[in-house]
């Protein structure tokens, strides 16, 4: 997108601007109310309801997404989200009540969230319309004021988010600030009070370095090759089925997909073909001529993909157009460890088979490799099961079932170590954009501080030492 347009709906002001714009709408404390923070809730999910079809054609324009796939997974699976936040936001947000400890009674201690201040979500591209909105549900439950910055690789959704926000929510506390590179550089250079990205790592790590500059905390959510494990205790045909839907929804380009496939020789040699038998199934002989299988976001993607072709023996797929950036649903067996392939995050319809020899290999395997965000477990075997859990780390594992827990809004979606920083959905979605703010209140009679102040006497110190040490 060559765009330098920003704030659409705010003139032609900077970023920096619309920054201190926002602020300046903050500190008068407009966005701090709960009425203010349901109305917006509310008239976001006013906008998904009103606004699908606009939405299912850009998310077309960019991706060659299927209007139901764009439902479930981007405007359906946002207003779930939404609507959940709305339906407990009032129980979430009341006061903790915590033990004072005997030495400070009477008191009463207790926490509560406030709202962080002018936060920013910087959106990626192969969910754009989920992506920006979904982190922005918690941004306005906690009450700040919000930037959202889509991805300018997904312009036909930027646009159409850009002309909805602000007619229908408060342009004087969110948002939409449209363009590429120079436009979120800018923005990160901003005094922020929270900066929520998704993305990779390397802008992951550009982020975390601008952050700095301002001590503005930071929620990554990244990436990685996330692991599928199969054995011979399953149902492989149950087991294909679920890895094909995982691998290819939105054509494979989704940060929690199963990267990659770890078996034994004889596992891969009878998945492999039942994989190839569920492509058919969703997307026809000929996936180039279904309505149901997406495109490679751009031309740089489409020879970054097409360059990871070729290592091990091709199952399936493989064909590619650049014409429409087109690269069949691919599944490629008895990938050598060290190929391209395995090398970095593929985001895109590919999927290697890597032979383990059993059990053992294949967790050293995932443990010599970085965290991922998530880890897939097709095993009937409850030992089995049980040393993934224990034996591995990563964002989030399912057992049976891959992507399945970004759908259950009381687990927390985020990575861990390079996968990561942090997580949100749900109630965690509204507390990662507030901080907790611990309040204590003692009343001034009886003044029980003078128990252990100055003069030590030695009688006061022996209280302190024996009584007062001992409490907590």
């Amino acid at each position: 997108m060559t765009s330098t347009s920003v704030a659409r709906g705010a003139g032609q002001a900077s970023v920096a601007d619309t920054v201190a714009r926002l602020r300046a709408s903050y500190e008068t404390g407009r966005t701090k109310p709960l009425a203010w923070r349901l109305a917006q809730l509310k008239a976001l999910g006013a906008l998904l309801t009103e606004n699908g079809p606009a939405l299912e054609q850009a998310l077309w324009a960019d991706l060659h997404k299927a209007p139901a796939e764009a439902q479930y997974s981007e405007i359906g699976f946002t207003l779930s989200e939404l609507n959940s936040v709305q339906k407990h936001l009032r129980r979430w947000l009341r006061p903790t009540r915590v033990a004072a400890p005997a030495a400070l009674l009477p008191a009463t201690a207790k926490t509560v969230l406030e709202p962080l201040g002018v936060v920013a979500v910087i959106a990626p591209w192969n969910y754009p319309v989920q992506l920006t909105l979904a982190p922005a549900i918690g941004a306005l439950a906690a009450g700040n004021a919000v930037v959202l910055k889509p991805s300018e690789l997904a312009p036909a959704t930027a646009r159409v988010l850009a002309e909805l926000v602000p007619r229908y929510l408060d342009p004087s506390a969110v948002v939409v600030v449209e363009g590429g590179v120079p436009e979120t550089t800018e923005l990160l250079a901003q005094r922020l009070d929270h900066i929520f990205y998704t993305g990779n790592g390397a802008v992951g790590r550009i982020v975390l370095e601008a952050a700095a500059k301002n001590l503005t905390t930071v929620t990554l959510e990244l990436g990685g090759k996330s692991p599928t494990y199969v054995d011979d205790t399953v149902d492989l045909d149950a087991a294909a089925a679920r890895i094909a839907w995982g691998r290819f929804l939105n054509a494979g380009q989704t940060c929690i997909a199963p990267d990659y496939v770890l078996a034994t020789a004889a596992v891969q040699r009878k998945l492999g073909p039942l994989v190839a038998k569920w492509i058919e199934r969703y997307f026809g002989a000929d996936p180039q001529r279904s309505p149901d299988f997406g495109r490679v976001i751009n031309d740089r993607h489409f020879s970054r993909l097409t360059g990871l072709l070729g290592a091990g023996t091709v199952v399936t797929g493989g064909q590619t157009d650049a014409s429409e950036r087109y690269l069949a649903p691919t599944v490629l067996a008895d990938v050598p460890r060290d190929a391209p392939v395995m090398r970095e995050e593929i985001f895109g319809p590919i999927l290697p088979f890597v032979t383990v020899d059993g059990l053992d290999d294949a967790i050293r395997y995932i443990n010599a490799n970085d965290k991922p965000l998530a880890l897939y477990v097709f095993s009937e075997d409850a030992r089995t099961r049980r040393r993934f859990l224990t034996e591995t780390s990563s964002g989030a594992i399912g057992f049976g079932i891959p992507l399945g827990h970004i759908g259950v809004h009381g687990l927390p979606f985020g990575g861990v170590g390079p996968s990561g920083s942090g997580a949100y959905h749900g109630r965690r979605s509204l507390e990662v954009f507030s901080h907790e703010k611990a309040v204590l209140t003692k009343p001034l009679k009886p003044d029980t501080i003078q128990l252990i102040a100055p003069p030590y006497t030695p009688a006061r110190e022996r209280l302190i030492r024996k009584v007062l040490g001992k409490i907590s």
